[in-house]
């Protein structure tokens, strides 16, 4: 996903993990108590941050009360830097995907969608574990094989149980076979296996499940429309776009509607985490996806989106948590709180 091929990896860096690094700690201690822990795993109840959760009609998703913003929030304002800090609760109060790690899913999972359910509020979800991930690029790893991979999808459904969550399903694997960028020899296993992982997510009553189609600036409807039938598209609940990208909001939508027109009119949600700007047009066009500079919120969380085939506006991307080691940026995943502040202050 790190990669740059021109018109492969563009634009979709994944946060790999949300639970990383001292995010790994804070977002499972908020799971757990939904009151404060530090960046180690130590109680301290002090410094949680009161995140509330937005109007239920209006965002459904829960806000995680411990996650990196809030955890900035709290920080700032004990600096007495409210400025800063008002800038980073822009982030804090919106909901945020939450990126399963590979190991211990199924508690990891149960955790996030207990604490969700104890809100009145749905787990948004990002599944990125498949065989052979990213092509060996920067975000290279994924599950060891075909039956690891299904045994970990089996341990995250059962973390999710009866309780209402919404999945966002393996981005980039889909494209990555469209675009050539995974060996042919793997195609048929990765085909089987996404068709296979909706199957068994649908199984849980209450998960939603949207299979990754890529975005607006990479392929096109007519490249898309058989891979996202071959992959199982139909089972789905509809499809995501612009996860991790900067297309905007208007020119994913349209994109989106040519696509769900070949797909039996199917709906999707938006990644508007960081489109608010539209994509980076300077610098080095390998690049465009990794902090670029000059980008900012796009529109908040929300189901209310105005049009019958959008099922929502959504942050999938975490913002705040770098692409990857490019342009002064920690690694990928790591929260990095000066481009955070960059991101609100742009936005209008």
């Amino acid at each position: 996903m790190y990669g740059s091929h021109t018109g492969r990896s563009q634009a979709r860096r994944r946060t790999t993990a949300g639970f990383r690094a001292t995010g790994t700690a804070a977002a499972l201690c908020a799971v757990l108590a939904l009151t404060g822990c530090s960046g180690d795993g130590e109680s301290d109840q002090e410094s949680a941050p009161v995140v509330e959760q937005q109007p239920k009609a209006q965002d459904p998703y829960w806000v995680n009360p411990d996650g990196n913003a809030a955890r900035q929030v709290t920080a700032y304002e004990k600096d007495g830097d409210e400025a800063n800090a008002e800038l980073i609760r822009k982030i804090a109060q919106q909901p945020v995907g939450e990126w399963v790690r590979p190991d211990d899913a199924e508690s990891e999972v149960r955790r996030v969608t207990e604490a969700a359910a104890k809100a009145d509020r749905d787990a948004l979800l990002v599944l990125y574990n498949i065989p052979h991930r990213d092509c060996g690029q920067f975000s290279k790893g994924g599950a060891a094989d075909a039956d690891a991979y299904r045994a970990w999808l089996d341990s995250v459904a059962k973390g999710i149980g009866d309780r209402p969550a919404t999945v966002i399903l393996e981005p980039d694997a889909l494209l990555h076979l469209v675009d050539g960028c995974t060996p042919q020899e793997f195609h048929e296993e990765r085909y089987d296996l996404l068709k296979g992982a909706i199957q068994r997510l649908k199984q849980q009553p209450a998960t939603t499940v949207y299979l990754d189609a890529g975005n607006a600036g990479w392929q096109s409807p007519e490249t898309l429309f058989q891979p996202l039938r071959r992959a199982g598209i139909e089972a789905a609940d509809g499809f995501s776009l612009n996860v991790s990208n900067f297309q905007t909001t208007a020119v994913s939508t349209e994109f989106g509607k040519k696509l769900s027109a070949k797909i039996g009119g199917k709906p999707f949600v938006i990644d508007t985490s960081r489109n608010g700007n539209g994509p980076y047009q300077g610098g080095d066009p390998a690049e465009t996806w990794c902090n670029p500079p000059g980008r900012a919120l796009g529109e908040a969380p929300t189901t209310q989106t105005g049009d019958e085939l959008v099922d929502a506006y959504l942050w999938i991307k975490r913002p705040g948590e770098s692409d990857g080691d490019c342009k002064g940026g920690p690694k990928a995943g790591d929260w990095w709180p000066e481009y955070a502040l960059d991101l609100a202050r742009a936005t209008k």
